[in-house]
């Protein structure tokens, strides 16, 4: 079964954090890519993710829970507060998430990253 491959949204486009994940041998990608401009607005990104077969990571809970609602078959979408995580622990949590997960499993899913915590 293959691992989930990640795109981090605008909102959670952080350099350092991509470079993390990568490095420890992940595929994901960060907003803006050729797939996706800068200034793409959430569906845009989740659709052109899910297009990529690709979970979205992001801090947007609000606009992305209600276009889990709208568009029900999507890659997979994995939550955070950004004010209760230091950059440390979200690669951490994000790395346990790819490597302990299947792609299969996140399809049409919306899951808070708290609970790899």
């Amino acid at each position: 079964m293959p691992k989930p491959k990640l795109h981090l949204d605008a909102d959670a486009s952080i350099k350092a954090l991509h470079a993390a994940l990568v490095s420890r041998g992940h595929d994901v990608t960060r907003t803006p890519t050729e797939w996706i401009a800068r200034d793409a607005d959430d569906e845009v990104q989740l659709l052109a993710a899910t297009a990529q077969g690709r979970v979205v990571f992001t801090f947007n809970a609000r606009d992305f829970i209600a276009l889990a609602r709208r568009y029900p078959r999507y890659g997979g979408i994995v939550l955070a507060a950004q004010s209760k995580w230091t950059l440390p622990e979200l690669i951490e949590a994000l790395d346990r998430m790819l490597s302990e997960t299947e792609a299969e499993e996140w399809i049409g899913q919306v899951r808070w990253l708290n609970d790899r915590r």
